[in-house]
């Protein structure tokens, strides 16, 4: 029966391999997410562990109170302590190479349940002062730089001129946080005497295993007696700081579940738009076959053997648009996640698995019977008399109206996806409009590695550092350049506590309040293209040798002297132990994005000089600093000239995560990027699938209506009249879809207000051009089959008839 109809087949094939297609892909995309378990032994039982302080909810950790936690908590069966640690690999050769790190705690791979390929793990014997230096070699980077020798364990490398005894290699296919690293040291063995300071918190993070039988809640309970505990012991310190428990799928995870369920609704509309174009397909060819079905139904056939064949039907092209479905949704989500992968948490782990597989199974089956139903029902009970009577003239009335609401029902449809896209298209128009603070354009940062070790001095790095800035500043096309370490807007966060010259002193360091803070030199302001609003900015002759100076943002001079003039005020900063003068007063910053800061964020902000670092925390530099250049044309067409620059002076240093301010700040919507493409696709489809409808539909009326048609035009009907009764039936189909559509639309968008920016979940504007898209794009379907119904011949029709 479909051989005999292959046009009908390819059609309802095609558009249901869209809709289940992309469905299967989006699924997978959930599946992998959000659904699937993470890639660890028990991984229910792993929970991410942070501080939480005024002004950031999720706070980094120091040293020693990551040891109190081990020994005071009695809900974990383990937990252990991970911090990002690049290094410089020094070969045998000058040229030195950067590679990727993790700095771990000794229980670290044992809590994830990790094994390694060779050798052993780290043990706590291991991660102690004083302990002979061994590292662990990430399992691609061991088959990419020593071609998977199982030899390995025992060997030496050398990272940031000091050698380390390799111990073992983890599996090649660990990531964490969806990452792999090439090396891995230990925390222990870290020398630096910061380290170890409860003042000082170096971006480390905690990761716990729970106990058997243990829940998260219980866990919070535990660990916030502990933060208790220490809030009495350390109050210089500890005072009003929590613990916040978050399951480590969640929190890898992160806020893309609400996006995701976005998406997989208006994937779920674009099936409905995809069924009703079949059914309405089938609909007309069950008309077309009406003689057909009542002539089986008078030679003996039962009205339920005759459902049965339209239903098997049904399910046939069900099948076979499922089968190609699933071919389109393995390629579409590979290009989907090649495309944007920072976008979406755990992209590797996506995959078309067997839950995969069995939905695409049954979103066939259901969709099968959905578009297959209401057509065999509809045949399988018509009135054989009046079919026999008909002879040919057409479908009643009634069957026409069925296919005008399912018309206006992908219609209605079609409305939402559209709002949807819309609005966020509307939204990332918005976000490229807001102003970040600085001027990205022709802006570039990366970061540079130096070649230093535990024995280089302060004095040796400031030197260096200079060194750098008359290198860049002599490289053709540089116009501003400048180090800078600590916070880095939209990549990097660091805070200081202060308090000012003339108020009472806090009572407690964590009575004092914070301040976002950026190592920066004299070219940053113009790098960074940040106004300067009063005073002056930071100079080169701002230095060790001077008094100390910072330059503030206006948040901070809003916030702590309103009303006044800070300029010759003084600063009290606690970590750096300084008292430092205020300067100037720059334009704010976007630190944390785009979208406007809250108040649970750190919002007040300074500049320090970064040669009056003090000499305990120059160490913490002379392994890598970040750079700010500003070029007059295309910022990476420098870099080859900065690298060279670099590589004259010392082989042995590295550039690397080089990104252009624009790629900063676009990256900082990347999710929002997604939604706004997969919502457009869907969208777009869905436009397609109503536009098809609509004229499918008016064109199988025109071919029932031809001999009415005939009739009209004998009895003196002009052409004008025939094209304006065709163009008004699918006027009215699309306006009631229209109108369907703006109330769904209305309450359906409310659910995806906390993915807008710059404009409103009911923005009119976007109704409104939505509702004329369709309108046009109805009226535009409907044309061509109202032109052929003005040039129906009367005399053949009536002929025919």
């Amino acid at each position: 029966m479909l051989r005999q109809s292959p046009l009908f087949a390819v059609i309802s094939i095609l558009t249901l391999a869209l809709g289940i297609g992309a469905n299967t892909a989006l699924f997978s995309v959930v599946n992998g997410v959000l659904l699937n378990p993470l890639a660890y032994p028990h991984s229910g039982q792993l929970v991410a562990l942070y501080n939480s302080v005024p002004g950031i909810a999720r706070a980094p950790i120091n040293y020693p109170n990551f040891l109190d936690w081990q020994r005071d908590n009695q809900t974990f069966s383990s937990l252990a302590m991970y911090r990002n640690e690049d290094y410089n690999l020094f070969g045998t050769g000058e040229a030195a190479e950067r590679v990727t790190g993790h700095m771990v705690s000794a229980e670290f791979f044992e809590l994830l349940g990790v094994h390694p390929v060779v050798g052993r793990l780290f043990t706590h014997a291991d991660d102690q002062l004083g302990a002979a230096p061994v590292v662990m070699l990430g399992g691609g980077f061991w088959r990419r730089k020593f071609g998977a020798a199982l030899d390995i364990a025992g060997k030496t490398i050398t990272l940031n001129g000091s050698n380390y005894t390799i111990i073992g290699v983890v599996p090649p296919d660990f990531t964490f946080y969806g990452q792999s690293r090439d090396v891995y040291t230990l925390c222990g063995q870290w020398t630096d005497l910061s380290f170890r300071d409860r003042r000082v918190d170096l971006s480390a993070h905690v990761v716990g295993r729970l106990k058997p039988g243990v829940t998260v809640v219980q866990a919070q309970s535990d660990m916030d007696a502990v933060a208790q505990h220490l809030a009495q012991e350390y109050p210089e310190t500890d005072k009003n700081e929590g613990i916040v428990l978050i399951p480590l799928k969640d929190d890898i995870v992160g806020n893309v579940q609400p996006l995701l369920i976005v998406l997989l609704a208006a994937v779920g509309f674009l099936l409905l738009i995809a069924c009703a174009n079949v059914a309405n397909l089938l609909l007309a060819r069950a008309m077309s076959r009406s003689r057909e079905f009542a002539i089986r139904v008078s030679l003996g056939a039962g009205r339920l053997r005759v459902l049965r064949q339209l239903l098997t039907e049904s399910l046939l092209l069900a099948g076979i648009g499922g089968a190609l479905g699933l071919l389109l949704a393995v390629y579409s989500t590979k290009a989907v996640i090649a495309t944007l992968p920072k976008a979406l948490p755990r992209a590797s782990e996506v995959a078309l698995d067997s839950r995969v597989l069995l939905f695409t199974l049954a979103v066939s089956l259901l969709a099968g019977i959905l578009f297959g139903l209401v057509p065999a029902l509809k045949s399988s009970r018509a009135d054989l008399n009046e079919i026999l009577k008909e002879s040919g003239r057409g479908g009643s009335g009634a069957r026409h109206r069925l296919q005008g609401v399912f018309v206006a029902g992908e219609v209605a449809l079609a409305l939402v996806l559209l709002v949807g896209a819309g609005l966020m298209v509307r939204s990332l128009a918005a976000l490229w409009r807001a102003n970040p603070g600085f001027t990205p354009d022709h802006a570039i940062t990366f970061v540079l590695s130096l070649p230093a070790n535990a024995h280089t001095t302060s004095a040796e790095t400031r030197a260096r550092l200079r060194q750098f800035d008359a290198e860049m500043q002599s490289v053709p096309g540089v116009q501003a350049v400048s180090v800078t370490l600590g916070s880095r807007p939209m990549i990097h966060m660091s805070s200081e506590r202060f308090w000012i010259e003339g108020q009472p002193k806090p009572a407690t360091q964590q009575d004092m309040p914070q301040t976002l803070f950026y190592l920066a030199e004299a070219g940053f302001q113009p790098a960074m293209g940040v106004p300067l609003e009063r005073g002056r900015y930071l100079t080169p002759q701002d230095d060790e040798h001077s008094p100390a100076v910072v330059v503030i943002d206006d948040f901070f001079a809003r916030t702590y002297f309103p009303g006044e003039n800070p300029i010759g005020k003084h600063l009290h900063l606690v970590t750096f132990g300084v008292e430092a003068e205020i300067v100037g007063v720059r334009g704010h910053v976007k630190q944390w994005g785009l979208e406007p800061e809250t108040a649970s964020v750190i919002q007040a902000q300074m500049d320090y000089p970064f040669m009056q670092l003090p000499e305990k925390l120059m160490p913490l530099v002379a392994d890598a600093v970040a750079v700010v250049l500003r070029t007059q044309g295309d910022p990476t067409a420098v870099m080859d000239s900065v690298r060279k620059a670099v590589a004259e002076v010392d082989p042995r240093e590295v550039v690397f995560n080089v990104m252009t301010m624009n790629d900063v700040v676009s990256s900082s919507f990347a999710a929002r990027r997604l939604s706004m493409i997969l919502l457009s696709v869907f969208a777009a489809l869905a436009l397609l699938l109503a536009c098809v409808g609509i004229y499918g539909v008016i064109s199988y009326l025109v071919g029932q209506r031809t001999h009415e048609i005939g009739v009209r035009v004998a009895l003196g009907a002009q052409s004008r009249d025939v094209f304006q009764l065709i163009l008004g039936h699918g006027a009215k189909m699309a306006l009631l879809g229209i109108a369907i559509g703006l109330v769904a639309a209305f309450g359906l968008t409310r659910l995806m207000a906390n993915q807008l920016f710059g404009v409103t979940a009911h923005d009119p504007l976007t109704f409104a051009a939505v509702a004329a898209l369709l309108l046009l794009v109805a009226v535009a379907a409907c044309y061509f089959p109202a032109r052929r119904a003005t040039q129906v011949d009367p005399l053949t029709a009536l002929r025919h008839e």
